[in-house]
């Protein structure tokens, strides 16, 4: 049974919803998506891949900076939606919105709620060195991931994988996900449930500077660091006025004094065991192995990084 939705999200991430909800047959009355912003070297204005998905698509577009202004919001009611589906939109529904479809609006959230409610919670779970993640459709209400679930999937997290790694698989993991919800939704087959008290854990906004990489850290939790941080921010330390990226790196043995380059394989001592980092970046310059970055950068065994 088709129905007739509005679709509300922003990054790549939010693509295969919209995707597999136009495949499903269901009708898109409008996307909104957040204003175009300045990106890139040039920082030339650029649509979100939500929105450049959705012209491509020939479906309507609406980018508010708010949906809190009274006019913005009878809009939105004017749809005559049976429902809204939301994946990592960035801007609050009041409950105007939340209350304008038949049915419901509901979430494409990348957990197992309740753990990781918020807005990074595939790195946090990354960082935490969980072992599976997954997506939850969430029948939305005013509070922070907290409304009842109608469908969860879990994913494994495999030992090697990054951010984006994951951030992919779950992307597509919601797309499915989403269309089966609805679909038995309209049936009037599904069914909700009330999130557990238990097991709340919150899923902060990452900030930029949480890339730098604290070499008082075990190496464990580094290496976690840098596949969570994978592609941003990014984990990096500085040497000598230049930024360093670590794309790859593995926990090894060493000891010494934290942020102490152990060897000729830029393995660095950390404050329990040491990193060995297998891939590296410059600023400017490509990704090369450890290696061939030595070839090129001075940084022998016994330099110190702060």
């Amino acid at each position: 049974m088709s129905l007739r939705l509005a679709y509300m999200g922003t990054p790549d991430f939010a693509v295969p919803g919209l995707r597999a909800l136009i495949d499903a047959g269901h009708d898109i009355a409008c996307v909104y998506s957040q204003p175009p912003r300045r990106a890139g070297r040039g920082h030339k204005t650029r649509a979100s891949a939500v929105h450049q998905f959705a012209d491509a698509q020939g479906l309507a577009v609406r980018t508010p900076n708010s949906l809190r202004d009274p006019a913005t919001q009878a809009a939105f009611a004017a749809l005559d939606l049976d429902a809204a589906v939301v994946a990592a939109y960035g801007l609050i529904l009041p409950k105007a919105v939340l209350d304008a479809p038949r049915l419901c609006c509901f979430n494409i959230h990348a957990s197992l709620l309740p753990r990781w409610r918020g807005a990074a919670p595939i790195h946090r779970a990354l960082l935490a060195g969980d072992t599976r993640s997954g997506i939850t459709i969430m029948a939305m209400d005013e509070g922070l991931d907290t409304g009842p679930v109608v469908l969860a999937q879990a994913v494994p997290i495999d030992a090697d994988m990054t951010a984006s790694a994951l951030h992919d698989v779950l992307a597509e993991c919601g797309g499915k996900l989403i269309v089966e919800a609805l679909d038995g939704i309209a049936a009037g087959t599904a069914t909700t449930t009330p999130q557990p008290a238990d097991g709340v854990t919150y899923a902060a906004k990452l900030t930029r500077d949480e890339g730098r990489i604290d070499w008082q850290g075990s190496a464990l939790v580094l290496a976690r660091a840098v596949r969570a941080y994978t592609p941003w921010p990014g984990a990096w330390f500085d040497h000598r006025g230049a930024r360093i990226k670590v794309l790859d790196a593995v926990p090894a043995d060493g000891r010494g004094a934290p942020g102490t380059v152990l060897d000729d394989r830029l393995t660095v001592a950390c404050g329990d065991r040491a990193l060995r980092l297998v891939s590296v970046q410059r600023a400017g310059r490509g990704p090369v192995d450890a290696t061939a970055f030595l070839r090129g950068y001075d940084l022998p065994a016994g330099t110190v990084l702060t």
